[in-house]
């Protein structure tokens, strides 16, 4: 990812409020704001323009995080209708300053940005698939950069829908991948910048432990919404992890492994059998 010098403005001095943010030499431009200053939003002359746009919420089927992402020739004539969409609490827009962006451009990036979302697996998605478009090859050239930036701006403007959880950063970390063991499961994973990651194809205990429910019945529960969500799945006698699992600390993925409480920073250990915390000791 190159380098960025990211300008934010806050035209109520409230950084949960309306933003907009910019790239130096980047023709894009973003706005945000919660749902309760959709009125702000689309009252702004950007909004007039073709753009792009993500509304992000909470999925009330399994209360987890839940996201729609749109395109339109005029902004906010469709923001305006997805005021019957109960689950959104904040929305994203992205738009050209230039004004060089077609309904063929925007359609493409909204194809790109839900394949993505899709992919990352962050969000459940309320559309399957969008039309897309065709490009020539120069202006798809032009469209991925015009992703790229959108990449790094969403994490700045609250969003992690486009971020992986993902095992780059490995290599750079002290100790690398850590392992964590019991009755026969193993689970590999590491430090995040949001908490730990167990890396798919790691495997935990199948049954919890039988005083879990008493003691740590949060992992129950954790465990429980995996299992629902295919995050876990029973195989060869053990629950398998189907993908990338971040969780809030490296105790609450250890947990999930052992099927009860667990301290993270001592039963992650590297090949050489060093503990989590004996790393962070020595760094």
């Amino acid at each position: 990812m190159t380098s960025a010098t990211i300008k934010l403005f806050l035209p109520h001095g409230d950084a949960k409020a309306l933003r907009t943010a910019e790239i130096s030499n980047w023709t894009g431009k973003a706005l945000a704001a919660p749902r309760t200053e959709l009125d702000g939003l689309v009252a702004r002359e950007e909004c007039e323009k073709a753009g792009v746009y993500i509304l992000t919420g909470t999925n009330p089927a399994t209360n987890g995080p839940h996201a729609y992402i749109g395109e339109a020739e005029v902004i906010r004539d469709r923001l305006k209708q997805h005021k019957g969409k109960e689950f959104w609490v904040s929305a994203i827009v992205f738009i050209s300053k230039d004004e060089n962006l077609t309904k063929a451009h925007v359609r493409y990036l909204e194809s790109r940005l839900l394949a993505e979302a899709i992919q990352v697996g962050r969000f459940s998605i309320e559309q399957n698939q969008a039309g897309g478009s065709k490009l020539p090859e120069s202006d798809r050239e032009d469209m991925e950069v015009f992703l790229g930036r959108i990449r790094q701006l969403l994490p700045v403007l609250g969003s992690d829908l486009l971020t992986p959880i993902t095992k780059a950063h490995a290599k750079g970390q002290s100790g690398g991948q850590l392992i964590c063991r019991i009755k026969g499961a193993e689970a590999r994973g590491q430090r995040t910048p949001d908490g730990f990651v167990v890396f798919s194809g790691s495997t935990a205990v199948l049954k919890d432990r039988p005083s879990a429910q008493q003691q740590h019945p949060f992992v129950v529960t954790l465990r429980k919404k995996l299992i629902a969500d295919g995050v876990l799945v029973e195989k060869g006698g053990y629950l398998t992890f189907t993908r990338d699992a971040e969780f809030s600390s490296p105790s609450a993925a250890a947990a999930t492994v052992h099927g009860g409480g667990a301290n993270g920073l001592t039963e992650w250990k590297t090949k050489d059998g060093i503990t989590l915390k004996e790393l962070d000791e020595k760094a």
